[in-house]
């Protein structure tokens, strides 16, 4: 062939092979830059401190792609809550999803801060919850929040004083006083009578296992000014009155109550899954002593426990959905889970784990918070969630230290609870 007519029947092909030598040292120079997505979660210290090990294995299972950053919060539940909402209503936050506790998702998700995680999350995902841990993620119908920790409040009963747990109101009574008489104990039992969320928590289950309730969600009324409300208003405060409970219970939260149970001052106490770890200490008085089971109810009436539970919720201003939603998954999966029940004792979400052996041993109360699960009852699913809580917390407050009877205490929180709603345009 002549050389000439030879070099132009080769010049695709030579400059085909100029371009990919020109290309090719583009692409390797562009590599090491391609941007990494960065994340933020902001959860309350605790939490934020129990994930580390799981962040740290989520960056390096995604280096080059996903960098997750946990941002740790205050100690306290509701400053976290004010610490997101300011951020949020300054329109530049810097988180893209926030650990939430269960009362919150009502009031975020009416003003549209949360982004729908159904994208991510299917009708299969929702079945390998245990049946409490179901509770609480939806509001109007849509999923914004995944369950990380379940939660529940549950019955403490000493072990080396009775046989069976008391199951109503005057079984508890008989089997305290019984106990005082006999000074095994100086009190019958230890709760949270502290103006407080807490208090909250305790008055739903009293007044559900008196027959009543705190708000029908089909229409918004209350419940707390009918018999049921009352007489479950006046019990608390005759807990205090006739000695079973002590007067300071006015002043006791969690750890107070913890601490009484603790040190073998009381037969029974009324806390939330977490105690049961501490009460296995080696400076536990009652290692080796305590069960759990749900509160006491009148007989006819079902046991209750209010539901706790942190969950993980995706923020609407998030620029990295898909990377978060990635995260809460690995966060909240088995495997997850699983390490923080043994490093922590965070009572898991997922079925599958409240039948493993290797927890059961770490922890044979798992079957009972199985059970109680099965009990959990959400406090009023209503944006307005903090401003009724707030009402009841101080009417009760007033019962229990005996400034108001409990009728009037009752009347006057229903009333309040009744404007707030009504001012609001009875938003629920």
């Amino acid at each position: 062939m002549n050389p000439l007519k030879r070099v132009v029947a080769l010049r695709p092909r030579l400059l085909a092979a100029l371009l990919a030598l020109l290309i090719l040292p583009i692409g390797l120079v562009s590599a090491p830059f391609r941007q990494i997505e960065r994340i933020n979660i902001l959860m309350p210290a605790p939490f934020a401190d129990a994930t580390r090990p799981l962040v740290e294995q989520f960056n390096r299972l995604h280096k080059g792609n996903i960098h997750l950053d946990v941002i740790r919060g205050p100690f306290e539940t509701e400053a976290i809550s004010d610490l997101a909402i300011s951020s949020l209503l300054l329109g530049d936050t810097p988180f893209d999803a926030l650990l939430m506790d269960v009362t919150w998702l009502p009031k975020y998700a009416a003003a549209g801060w949360l982004q729908s995680l159904d994208p991510w999350f299917d009708a299969s995902d929702v079945e390998t919850l245990a049946t409490g841990a179901r509770e609480g993620n939806t509001y109007e119908g849509t999923l914004y929040r995944w369950p990380f920790v379940a939660s529940m409040g549950l019955l403490y009963w000493r072990t080396d004083l009775m046989d069976q747990p008391p199951e109503t109101p005057e079984q508890l009574e008989a089997i305290s006083v019984k106990l005082q008489a006999d000074q095994k104990v100086p009190w019958g039992y230890v709760w949270q009578g502290r103006q407080y969320e807490g208090l909250s928590c305790v008055f739903l289950e009293i007044i559900d296992g008196f027959g009543g309730y705190w708000m029908d969600p089909k229409n918004a009324a209350f419940g707390l000014d009918k018999r049921n409300g009352v007489e479950a208003a006046t019990w608390l405060r005759h807990l205090i009155s006739s000695g079973i409970s002590p007067q300071a219970v006015t002043n006791y939260a969690e750890p107070e109550a913890l601490q009484s149970f603790k040190v073998g001052d009381s037969a029974l106490m009324r806390n939330w899954p977490y105690a049961w770890a501490e009460l296995q200490k080696p400076d536990s008085d009652v290692k080796g002593k305590v069960g759990i089971t749900t509160m006491v109810a009148k007989e006819g009436s079902s046991s209750t426990a209010t539901l706790g539970s942190w969950g993980l919720a995706l923020l609407e201003t998030s620029s990295h959905q898909d990377a978060t939603a990635e995260a809460i998954r690995f966060l909240t999966s088995e495997q997850a889970q699983k390490q923080l029940f043994l490093s922590h004792g965070y009572t898991p979400v997922l079925v599958s784990l409240f039948h493993d052996q290797e927890l059961i041993k770490v922890n044979p109360t798992l079957p009972k918070l199985a059970e109680a699960l099965e009990h959990t009852k959400a406090r009023p699913e209503t944006p307005l969630y903090a401003q009724l809580s707030d009402v009841l917390q101080r009417e009760l407050s007033g019962v229990l230290t005996g400034e108001v009877s409990a009728e009037q205490g009752m009347k006057n929180a229903t009333k309040t609870s009744t404007v707030i709603m009504r001012s609001a345009g009875d938003r629920r």
